[in-house]
């Protein structure tokens, strides 16, 4: 009799999980397998728990290079600063730094800092202990090419006010080194940018101008500054534009400087006829101006002339458009909190639309150079050589003679600009004497083309 064969339906028949089991290869494969997801899933959870305490138990501050507070913050930085203990001595040690050397500006040392270079290092600040890692970014600067970097500050979250006391620490910093200056900006690509180091402020005092102008412009720019509650109240847009128009070396542009300076405000400049200044980043321009800053649009007029003359490269002039142009000072979108300044040569070249009350709230003309302004510059510059003013005196009658000046009521036969004074005395800073011999250089030259064997020259 036949021994009864097991049963060959059922799950069994298709996955003999006993003699899988059984199989010393496969068990042995699968514990491996099991111990190897069981340890990916620790893993995980530790890196989970560590990400988690970290989120809970620090915070971080990332500084982009774009933002103004980053210069502030690496001078900051580059502060020695003590460190109590050897444990933080260890911590706070740095090997990595960069050398910033600022443009010389005389034959003196040239000043120098060593600030953070690239990379992570640690500082003790305020009790606390603050990560500090500098880097850069895959992404540039396509105009100059130079890397977009970053900051990012680390603290315990329970210290962070450190974070407070760091920025205005290195804000006020920043403010002390810029004491006395007037920073300059220009446009970069989509934004501003600093021109530079600071300059140093030029007294208004310097700034010699015909009586009753200079006054005017001062009083009504602090009266302007100190109104501002009183705008907002009224619904008034807060700005403020000023036209100061007249020939070549009158002291337009000095006199801006000197205000700015008097105003404790930067100069951010526009040159309407560079390329790319389209009238979408001219109104950006103008809403995100740095703050405490003259707007200064310098030569109006010649943003719209020529407009229509190519070049050998094909560029077919400004891309700024006179309604543009209108808009962006005083349209819809037009910012606030501003003071701006156009300057032109050729005042009869300006639209009236564009200088009406509302784009342009002062309207002054700088002229020609005076007797009065000859006078004080003559005090100015010679004042110890020239004690009791007789070479003044003398140095004013030969600018009468020359008919360079107004006398007994009759113009000037010729006009002769400040600029071209200031010329003259430093040509002859020690020599009054010379100055006065001299005087007939101050007649404007005209420039003649002239024919000699051939070759076209000026006279």
């Amino acid at each position: 009799m036949s021994t009864p064969l097991p049963p060959t339906t059922g799950l069994g028949s298709f996955l003999p999980l006993d003699t899988l089991f059984d199989n010393p290869v496969f068990a042995g494969g699968f514990g491996l397998g099991a111990l190897g997801a069981a340890a990916a899933l620790g893993r995980r959870g530790v890196v989970s728990a560590a990400g988690l305490i970290k989120r809970r138990l620090l915070v971080d501050v990332e500084i982009s290079k774009k933002d103004e507070s980053y210069r502030w913050i690496l001078a900051w930085l580059s502060r020695p600063r003590p460190t109590p203990g050897f444990i933080a001595s260890k911590l706070t040690r740095r090997h990595h730094f960069e050398m910033h050397t600022p443009p010389s500006k005389n034959n003196s040392a040239t000043p120098y800092r060593l600030q953070p270079g690239y990379g992570r290092q640690i500082i003790r600040h305020d009790g606390a202990y603050i990560s500090v890692e500098r880097r850069k970014q895959n992404t540039s600067n396509h105009t100059t090419g130079e890397p977009h970097e970053t900051l990012t500050l680390t603290t315990l979250y329970a210290q962070r006010h450190v974070f407070d006391v760091m920025f205005n620490e290195a804000y006020s910093l920043a403010r002390a080194v810029e004491k006395d200056k007037t920073t300059m900006y220009a446009v970069e690509m989509m934004g501003w940018r600093p021109i530079g180091e600071p300059r140093n402020k030029r007294p208004l005092a310097s700034v010699i101008l015909d009586k009753g102008i200079k006054e005017p412009i001062v009083n009504d720019a602090k009266e302007f500054l100190a109104s501002q509650k009183w705008y907002v109240d009224r619904g008034i847009p807060y700005r403020r534009g000023y036209l100061l128009y007249g020939p070549p070396g009158s002291g337009k542009s000095s006199f801006i400087q000197a205000l700015a300076g008097e105003l404790d405000f930067g100069i951010a400049t526009i040159n309407l006829s560079a390329r790319g200044i389209t009238d979408d980043l001219l109104a950006k321009l103008l809403t995100e101006a740095p703050r405490r800053s003259i707007i200064l649009l310098e030569d109006a007029d010649a943003a719209f002339v020529n407009r229509q003359v190519k070049g050998g490269d094909g560029y077919s002039g400004q891309t700024v458009t006179f309604s543009g142009l209108l808009n962006a000072l005083d349209g819809v979108t037009a910012g606030e909190e501003r003071i701006s300044f156009l300057t032109t040569n050729h005042i009869e070249r300006l639209d009236p639309a564009l200088i009406r009350p509302g784009r342009v709230d002062m309207t002054v003309r700088i002229g020609e150079a005076s007797k009065h302004q000859a006078a004080e510059m003559w005090t100015r510059f010679y004042s110890e050589l020239d004690v009791d003013g007789s070479k003044r005196s003398r140095f004013l009658h030969r600018l009468e003679e020359l008919g360079l000046v107004p006398c007994e009521g009759q113009p000037a036969k010729f006009r002769t600009s400040t600029a071209a004074i200031q010329g003259l005395f430093l040509f002859n800073k020690d020599n009054p004497n010379r100055a006065i011999e001299m005087v007939e250089g101050l007649i404007p030259k005209i420039y003649e083309p002239e024919v000699q064997e051939g070759i076209k020259v000026r006279a």
